[in-house]
């Protein structure tokens, strides 16, 4: 039996906390000779974590209060002499923005925006670029000296080895998607029927590589030939990004009435907006794995997506593909699917199949499995 510490410290985005949730909530540490699970976070991600009485939860008060630097700090310094202290066997990094080099360590990689060629441009000379450069350095170093790297998807792990160069231990281990989402059913024949009004919904945070504006324009396009288009962006937004697509919105839309926003959401909201919605989009052109995406799948909707990064790999034959930075080409995509009734039914069918290789029990049992190994020196690759 074996002590597994779980640094969190670095999982702030939706996809990261609800891969938490999806791998804690699923197993039973027993079945992988595991003992405790120690895991370190900040207080908004122990919250919405499960309670269970092998996992223990820390809030290091560097972590809660403490800047950036501080953070940093204790995480090279203090966490390892944590991790020692409740006898830990291995460290789970959930995030290879991590600076823990404790040994043995496996270390998930879940960021892509540092190693896609040509993203970082998108955020000029600024502080943010700055913090990327220093966060692609931080996690080629984390997931060079890992003892098992892991991928979600085969096109983020060749992606990265670019800048890593070759890592002859690594593992892919997609995401999961919530039961719920599995569970949707396309009760009010909501793609099947030609429709007086079509509702689109992106669920996205607004950044400059989601191309929200572009979406924007894109529909504003069809809606002058005729077409009948409302959208609901979800995910909210700010800063930059978030005054570009608003300005983009008040050039096209006086009224405020087809184009609508909204903040992150539960997974309860999130499903009954999905099952009001129509078409499902995704404009991101920088993706490690779209937790998502893959939740519109599940649902069932019909898809049109990004031709960028990971999204082929993930959707294959079962969406319509549009460049994200070309407004004509999302408009050509969304005018197709919304005019041919037989590929709406196709797509939707194809994408829920697709999703069904996804599940948490899946990617709990594999990750669980890969740690325990790892932990016990058992891991030979």
């Amino acid at each position: 039996m074996i002590i597994v510490g779980v640094d969190a410290t670095r999982s702030r985005s939706g996809g990261a906390k609800a891969h938490l949730i999806g791998i804690l909530s699923e197993i039973d540490p027993l079945n992988y000779r595991i003992k405790l699970i120690h895991i370190w976070g900040y207080k908004e991600l122990l919250e919405i974590l499960p309670e269970r009485p092998w996992l223990i939860k820390h809030l290091p008060n560097e972590i809660s209060t403490g800047s950036i630097i501080r953070q940093i700090w204790w995480q090279f310094w203090i966490l390892p002499k944590e991790l020692k202290k409740f006898k830990c066997s291995v460290v789970f990094n959930t995030d290879a923005g991590s600076v823990c080099y404790f040994k043995p360590g496996v270390t998930l990689s879940q960021d892509m925006l540092s190693f896609e060629p040509g993203e970082m441009k998108r955020f000029g000379f600024s502080i943010a670029r700055l913090r990327l450069l220093l966060l692609l350095a931080i996690q080629i170093k984390s997931l060079s000296k890992a003892s098992l790297p892991i991928f979600l998807t085969n096109y983020a792990s060749e992606v990265i080895q670019r800048k890593t160069g070759f890592l002859h231990k690594k593992v892919i281990i997609p995401h999961g998607i919530g039961k719920e989402f599995h569970e949707l059913g396309n009760t009010k024949n909501n793609i099947i029927i030609a429709k007086d009004l079509y509702k689109v919904v992106y669920v996205s945070n607004v950044a400059f590589y989601k191309h929200q504006w572009h979406v924007v324009s894109a529909i504003n396009l069809l809606r002058k030939k005729g077409y009948n288009l409302s959208i609901t962006f979800v995910g909210g937004g700010k800063g930059k990004a978030q005054r570009k697509f608003e300005n983009e919105v008040s050039k096209v839309n006086k009224q405020a009435d087809w184009i609508l926003q909204k903040g992150f959401m539960s997974h309860e909201e999130l499903i009954k907006i999905l099952c009001e919605s129509d078409i499902f989009l995704f404009a991101s052109s920088c993706e490690n794995m779209p937790v998502t995406l893959l939740e519109g799948m599940a649902a069932g909707l019909p898809i049109i997506c990004s031709n960028r990064g990971p999204m082929p790999e993930i959707l294959q034959d079962g969406g319509l593909y549009f460049n994200p930075e070309s407004v004509e080409s999302i408009s050509y995509a969304l005018k197709n699917i919304i005019d041919d009734l037989e590929l709406r039914k196709k797509l939707a069918s194809r994408s829920k199949v697709l999703s069904k290789q996804y599940t948490w029990e899946k990617c709990a049992d594999t990750t669980w499995n890969i740690i325990s190994q790892v932990g016990t020196g058992e891991k030979n690759m």
